[in-house]
């Protein structure tokens, strides 16, 4: 298993790791304290602190397996393509409707912002595309729409989009 990062995901899970790990302490030494308030069966303090310290271990966890198993990628892409980080204007001739989406990491998808994952049925049909190409998408259940790619803006791995939490 590996995980196509940019250098830019790489250094974000790096930084998060860094202050993970700086909590470590302060969340053992609240178990401590909590536990110390007697019957552990009736200790909702303790049980808070016990679940937070085992989130962030578990947090922990996941961000050295990202990292370990991370395979550096570029973000270069043709100027006139749809590549990794480009803001894609969307046409959809059923709905005569338009959208526009981000193309990004899997590290850094969050559809409610319209950043949708090089990894997602809908990023790995429209990258690589050019302005005008008409594109079927296909969706869960065998379901396919047709989109249209309008505009092609490039962007950069600037760093302003969060890593995901989930």
């Amino acid at each position: 298993m590996y995980n196509e990062l940019t250098a830019v995901d790489i250094q974000k899970l790096k930084e998060e790791l860094a202050y993970r790990k700086s909590l470590l302490d302060g969340l053992h030494d609240e178990v401590k304290r909590a536990k110390e308030f007697g019957d552990l069966s009736e200790n909702d303090e303790y049980k808070t602190a016990k679940r937070e310290l085992n989130a962030n271990k578990s947090r922990i966890r996941y961000l050295e397996k990202m990292i370990g198993t991370a395979v550096l990628i570029s973000i270069d892409s043709p100027p006139d393509a749809v590549g990794l980080f480009d803001e894609v204007e969307i046409y959809y001739p059923e709905d005569d409707e338009y959208r526009t989406v981000r193309i990004v990491t899997t590290l850094r998808n969050d559809v409610l912002k319209d950043c949708i994952s090089k990894e997602s049925p809908f990023g790995k049909a429209i990258l690589g595309h050019k302005v005008g190409d008409t594109i079927t998408i296909e969706g869960n259940g065998g379901y396919t729409y047709p989109v249209e790619i309008r505009s092609i803006k490039k962007g950069t791995d600037d760093a302003s989009l969060p890593i995901s939490k989930y």
